[in-house]
């Protein structure tokens, strides 16, 4: 077996939309591609023996032992790899489920689609899983020391990607909350919410914590200055930097016990606690050194560590916190105990355990040497052995939740301490005998205000219940009546995405909002290009999405991207399906357009259940997508009496028609009438059947997403299909004695439409036609023939980037498409360089001609076009272009 490719889907795709994370791994078979696994002498019993947990695997069966017993009576390879890749992912501590298993176009190749949780995990299962299936069909084993090391391997990329407790209760929360979130690509940050109304977390600092306050909180003894001026308990403690000021730092504080820890220290690194000798204090301080310049010598006090936490002035959860520690039965060593102690399933190493496991240090032997203790000491039975000095989980503490012990005075203590440092989050650390009375009154301190407090002892306590820590924080950052999301509006078709794209935004500018939009020339944001190229797939999203000035976002969604990765987002509010048609078939496994058409759906079916699918209802394979989607369907048409529109209309449905020339809106009994088409520029005086629907399209789009019409109707009348609103969308120049035209049309669908409008021209019609390379021999025969429909004269060219064919070779099926179409009646002449081709024309061009350019650069065709200075008009908006399409058509005609 042989894997040819592997991608790592992010979004909703086209194997599912519920399951948005997955590997998709091109396999071949190779010389198993016609041996079902019952023909494989001893597979079942060593896959059985390797992985018996496989067992739990349902698969089509529907019971436990389902995948099994379809391993027994025979199934293919890339089916049983699909399922292995799963258990190993499983068995690694990242339960997953979801997998299909389907044959390519090729004979013998399967794509294997299965779920991951860490894609870096899931990459690697797929490489063990054929390991091991090949291995067991080889040797009828797979050894033991491999698997293991397998899922060791596994269990790193988890433990690596974690999130940390506090990250993943703030993450599980916007989810319950419907809150949309991403990871930023640096410093551990989570955006949540999208555009302007985003807002930013990392652990548990907030895009409303105010870095003076993280500040303070960071310098101990002047948090300790600021609380003590304002009357708050704290330790007697001061600051010093070298070893000979430790005796007096002692005397200033009262004399032992003391407490030495850094000045900038955190989780409880370098702190030693009730030290009363001077030689433990001198050891203390090295310890100290070891984490910050400055040490501080604090007076100990006895009691109980609790940690108060304070979000948006609340205080919201309470936690005594419990150093690591043993309890003796009488029979065991401490050390048995340890041992004992972390075989708990909830203990592991770092945050991403609900405990953590207990590790001997320094710190530890010193412990026990004060109570003349050593790792081999019997402790007798019921005895408490504390193993270290602070109470922080991150060294094996544990918690116990307090919430409803706390005495209201201590309450009120909190709440004004995270003001006075001014932190939005807070936790603050409490020594006290006993947290249900008033400090004061049982000698309690506050010995710490920490930013960014860990969430995971109130999420998870060791004892008590567990408490809902992170609501209170997005109910900070998203109070009632502010919104996480902005509008996201999704354009996918096979023609006329760029152009819909282009109006959509334009209309929705006309409210005054900022607009974010993504095409296939650039993303821009208002009116300024961000990036320019095809910026149709999901990382292009992502910069809209991220963005913190856009309010509506509005993305043009090609079907490479979803092939390659899935969609940027979970869900959108508006989902544009323009038509299905025939064009890079063949490629990624689609086959037919019914695969097409299944692939698009996928924008259709993020639709939230509050949105729309805007479908083509003359389009069946688009209006059939209404029956996949969970939102609310509107549909637009070209035909008025459209059976589908009428009944979907008389339904309450709202749709968009074209009727007596008016584009006009639909719902029930009544007719709302936009604008007459021959008014709208980009119809080119209604006689653009392509663009009248592209423009019912944005326009239906913006009414269900709450633009007044008024809105849509000047957006109307100022869109035109000029350079700079719709570069490569029929850009028409006047060039004096001829006309030049330049459109993207490279498929057949594409030709059709623009053949609608410029079998019209009055004059004679030149096309400088190409295709792309990776397109079928028999798509480019198809767009020789209707070019030839189409042209008087043709020249054809070949792109720059022949996408693996020899050169030549998509010009020479052109030819041949051009030959059968009109057997050799129409003239044509082949010239491969664009730039020589479209020169070459233009200076040829007949008078009162129209020359028709459908290049590969739409940049470099205009720019060669601009060079020959066509004659400027003032368009229908007021800026200065080449005339305008319907200026012209008139001009032409009359």
């Amino acid at each position: 077996m042989r894997i040819l490719k592997t991608q790592t889907l992010r979004g909703p795709n086209y194997w599912s939309i519920r399951y948005p994370n997955l590997v998709l791994m091109r396999l071949d078979l190779e010389d198993l591609a016609d041996r079902p696994s019952d023909q494989i002498p001893g597979f079942y019993e060593a896959l059985v023996e390797t992985l018996p947990s496989l067992i739990e695997h349902f698969c089509s069966p529907g019971h436990r032992g389902g995948f099994l017993s379809r391993v027994r009576q025979g199934t293919y390879m890339g089916h049983i790899i699909e399922h292995v890749a799963l258990e190993l992912q499983t068995m690694a501590g990242m339960p997953v489920g979801f997998g299909r298993t389907r044959s390519a176009a090729d004979a013998g190749v399967y794509q294997v689609v299965f779920e991951y949780q860490n894609e870096q995990a899931g990459r690697y299962a797929a490489r063990a899983a054929v390991r091991l299936c090949s291995s067991l069909v080889e040797t009828g084993q797979y050894p033991k020391e491999e698997l293991d090391q397998d899922i060791v391997d596994l269990t790193e990329f988890r433990l690596d990607a974690a999130l940390g407790p506090s990250t993943e209760a703030i993450v599980r929360a916007a989810e319950t909350q419907d809150i949309p979130w991403m990871q930023l690509s640096t410093r551990a940050m989570i955006q949540l919410g999208y555009g302007r109304y985003q807002q930013r977390v990392q652990a548990t600092l907030s895009s409303k914590t105010s870095i003076l306050a993280v500040e303070l909180a960071s310098d101990k003894e002047g948090t300790k200055q600021i609380l003590r001026n304002a009357g708050v308990p704290v330790p007697r403690g001061t600051v010093i930097y070298y070893l000979d000021e430790l005796e007096n730092a002692i005397e200033d504080v009262g004399g032992f016990p003391i407490v030495v820890k850094p000045l900038d220290g955190n989780h409880g690194r370098g702190i030693t606690i009730d030290i009363d000798t001077y030689k433990a204090a001198e050891d203390a301080y090295e310890v100290a050194k070891e984490v910050s310049k400055g040490v501080i010598i604090e007076r100990f006090y006895r009691g109980r560590d609790h940690r108060v936490l304070v979000i948006n002035g609340r205080v919201i959860a309470v936690a005594e916190r419990v150093p690591a520690h043993v309890v003796g039965d009488g029979k065991s060593t401490i050390e048995q105990l340890i041992e004992t102690t972390n075989q708990d399933p909830r203990r592991g190493v770092g945050h991403d355990n609900l405990l953590t496991r207990i590790e001997v240090d320094r710190t530890t032997w010193q412990l026990l040497e004060r109570r003349g203790y050593t790792l081999e000491t019997v402790l007798p039975k019921d005895e408490i052995c504390y193993l270290r000095a602070t109470a922080n989980l991150s060294t094996g503490g544990i918690a116990i939740d307090r919430t409803d012990d706390i005495h209201p005075d201590n309450v009120w203590v909190a709440q004004r301490i995270a003001k006075t440092i001014g932190l939005d989050i807070a936790g603050i650390d409490v020594v006290t005998t006993d947290i249900s009375k008033p400090l004061r009154e049982v000698d309690g301190v506050i010995v710490e205000v920490n930013a960014a407090p860990g969430l995971r002892m109130h999420v998870c306590p060791s004892v008590g219940i567990a408490r809902n820590v992170a609501e209170p924080i997005l109910a900070m950052l998203f109070p009632p009546g502010q919104p996480a999301r902005m509008p996201v509006v999704a354009i996918t078709g096979t023609n006329g995405k760029t152009t819909t794209t282009r109006l959509i935004a334009h209309i929705f500018r006309q409210t005054g909002q900022m607009v974010g939009y993504t095409t296939t020339d650039g993303i821009y944001i208002g009116n300024n290009m961000v990036e320019p190229g095809d910026t149709t797939g999901p990382q292009s999203a992502q910069v809209i999405l991220q963005d913190p000035t856009v309010e509506v976002a509005v993305l043009e969604t090609a079907r490479g991207g979803i092939l390659r990765s899935g969609l940027a987002f979970k869900d959108c509010d508006l989902g544009v399906v323009l038509n299905v048609a025939a064009d890079h078939m063949g490629l990624g496994d689609i086959e037919t357009l019914e695969d097409m058409a299944h692939l698009k759906s996928v924008v259709a079916e993020t639709v939230r259940p509050s949105g729309y699918a805007v479908l083509n209802a003359d389009d069946p394979l688009v209006a059939a997508m209404a029956q996949r989607v969970k939102s609310q369907v509107a549909y637009f048409s070209m035909d008025p009496h459209n059976e589908l529109v009428r009944r979907h209309a008389q339904q309450g449905g709202l749709a968009a028609i074209y009727e007596q020339g008016y584009l006009s809106i639909l719902k029930g009994d009544w007719l709302l009438r936009i604008e007459q088409a021959e008014k709208v520029p980009l119809t080119m005086g209604g006689l653009a059947p392509f663009q009248i629907a592209n423009a019912l399209a944005a326009s239906l789009a913006a009414f269900a997403q709450g633009v007044d019409i008024s809105y849509i109707r000047q957006a109307l009348h100022t869109f035109v299909a000029s350079t700079d609103q719709t570069p490569g969308r029929m850009n028409l120049f006047n060039l004096g004695r001829f006309h030049a035209l330049v459109d993207y049309a490279h498929n057949p669908a594409s030709y059709e439409a623009l053949g609608g409008f410029v079998k019209n021209w009055p004059g004679r019609r030149i096309g400088v036609v190409g295709g792309p390379g990776d397109r079928r021999d028999e798509d480019l025969i198809t767009l020789g023939k209707l070019a030839a429909q189409m042209f008087d004269e043709i020249v054809v060219k070949e792109d720059d980037d022949t996408r693996g064919r020899p050169r030549g070779d998509a010009a020479k099926w052109i030819v041949h498409g051009i030959e059968e179409g009109t057997g050799s009646a129409t003239a044509y002449q082949t010239m491969l360089d664009e730039t020589e081709a479209i020169n070459t024309t233009l200076d040829s061009a007949p008078d009162d001609g129209l020359v028709v350019i459908l290049p590969e650069s739409v940049t470099r065709a205009i720019d060669l076009i601009k060079a020959r200075n066509p004659i400027p008009q003032v368009s229908l908006n007021g800026t200065t272009e080449s005339t305008t399409l319907l200026e012209q058509y008139a001009e032409v005609h009359s």
